[in-house]
């Protein structure tokens, strides 16, 4: 799995749960080991230093992920579900101190994504604490039927927070599916696979995160890590290589990729001294003349008419990197349900 590209650290942010002001008592989400100490109870506790167990923001940081934006997506995955209001189906009809264990399990084949992020959502809305059997890891190919992770918890807590969990899980393990099938294509060429910026608002680290998970590459995450120069900076400054040498001057310590769409484009940038060029909608032979006049003095990408079956004869010609936007954009969900399970003496 590959790590994201350097970029500037995340703003720390302060976090409120879900229906409370500061002073008041958390509404849930908190355990023994939360980082609060208190557990959530009595009017002293500020919800504004309550976050996720220590033990998963520790996980979620080791695969790369801010586990305070994690918690906001959870909290306001929840919000958006209750509209400051309560689960009216679940609290008519389940018991106010049931408890059940539920299993998250693949409907199909697939590589999983989001495992951890699925459990911050259901933190979030656990007003006890809950335990959970971890039975597979991000990235992991599933099989039709798999339990991927089972949660027990109070059964209330589990059927509220369970559809915002799955929306997030069954999304990410789409995407790393997707990714997973480009880069079994691509196995065992140099050409790897890329993402792009396409991707749903507020979800980008994570949804770039199950890139990763897939086995993908990921591209620039934000305008200001990275350059890239495209058709209409070229118009905006009267040329490829003008385009190059603005941002070189404005910006020098930040990386630059440049667009050309045409081979004449390609001596003009690599004079300019450009490391990283973007081929727009280049056949796989225009694609194999590139690879040959920029001999290895830069790292080239392809972008544009791609497609999976397409993908070996782009990567026959040597090119570096695959951009598909699709990997975000378009991917279909893995069908993942979570089920409870049966009380025990139950027919």
């Amino acid at each position: 799995m590959t790590t994201p590209p350097h970029r500037p650290a995340p703003v720390e942010l302060t976090l409120l749960p879900i229906g409370s002001a500061p002073g008041d008592a958390a509404p849930g989400g908190c355990g023994d080991g939360c980082g609060c100490g208190d557990g959530g109870a009595g009017p002293a506790h500020d919800p504004l230093e309550c976050g996720l167990d220590p033990d998963l923001a520790a996980l979620l940081a080791e695969a790369g992920l801010d586990p305070v934006l994690v918690e906001d997506i959870a909290h306001l995955t929840i919000e958006e579900d209750l509209d400051n209001g309560v689960d009216v189906t679940t609290v008519a009809t389940v018991p106010e101190d049931a408890v059940a264990t539920a299993d998250f399990t693949a409907r199909e084949a697939g590589t999983v994504a989001g495992l951890r992020i699925a459990e911050a959502v259901l933190s979030v809305v656990c007003t006890d604490e809950f335990e959970v059997e971890r039975h597979a890891e991000d990235g992991d190919r599933v099989a039709a039927g798999q339990v991927l992770l089972s949660v027990t918890a109070r059964t209330r807590d589990l059927l509220t927070g369970e559809r915002g969990a799955l929306n997030l899980l069954c999304r990410l393990s789409g995407i790393a599916t997707a990714t997973r099938a480009w880069a079994d294509v691509l196995e065992g060429t140099a050409t790897r696979v890329r993402d792009t910026r396409k991707t749903t608002p507020g979800l980008r680290a994570l949804e770039k995160y199950a890139v990763r998970c897939g086995g993908g590459v990921n591209h620039r995450m934000s305008l200001s890590d990275a350059a890239l120069v495209k058709d209409n900076h070229v118009v905006a400054a009267g040329g490829v290589g003008e385009a190059f040498r603005r941002v070189r001057e404005e910006f020098p310590g930040v990386p630059i990729e440049v667009e050309v769409d045409r081979l004449d484009q390609l001596a003009e940038v690599l004079a300019e001294g450009a490391e990283l060029i973007l081929l727009d909608n280049f056949t796989p032979e225009e694609t194999a003349r590139a690879v040959e006049l920029t001999a290895g003095r830069a790292t080239l990408e392809s972008s544009g008419r791609l497609t999976l079956a397409g993908a070996p004869a782009y990567a026959a010609t040597g090119v570096d990197y695959l951009a598909v936007g699709a990997l975000t954009h378009s991917a279909p969900i893995l069908d993942i349900g979570l089920d409870l399970r049966a009380a025990e003496g139950r027919g």
